[in-house]
């Protein structure tokens, strides 16, 4: 199980394999062309309330990445179908933040790695 990250800015490459946006908004100035998003999964991505109360603060890092965790525990058929992607091949994770210390894609990532 291959699981790469990818700004939705930065260009698609062959390796990324099947390439999934895990935003609940489109990242802006990025065509729909240009990404090349295989799967557009908006039900992975942190609530809104989550992401809200987030707003990229370093110093919440640590409860935000707890809190997301939650959600995914409470959402196991997404979690399931993500990780059905993950068994066909190289997956890409791609999202819209700034911060890649900080992104929920990353704590995805570590989710999904803690699964196996």
């Amino acid at each position: 199980m291959t699981i790469l990250l990818k700004r939705a800015y930065e260009p698609p490459e062959p390796s990324d394999g099947f390439r999934i946006l895990v935003d609940r908004l489109w990242p802006r100035g990025v065509s729909k062309d240009t990404a090349r998003i295989d799967w557009w999964f908006k039900d992975i991505a942190p609530s809104t309330s989550l992401r809200k109360w987030f707003g990229h603060d370093p110093l919440k890092w640590d409860e935000f990445r707890n809190r997301y965790f939650q959600e995914l525990d409470q959402n196991p058929a997404a979690v399931g179908q993500l990780v059905e992607q993950l068994h066909r091949g190289t997956v890409t994770l791609v999202y819209g933040a700034k911060d890649k210390a900080h992104s929920h894609a990353l704590a995805l990532k570590t989710y999904l790695e803690n699964l196996s």
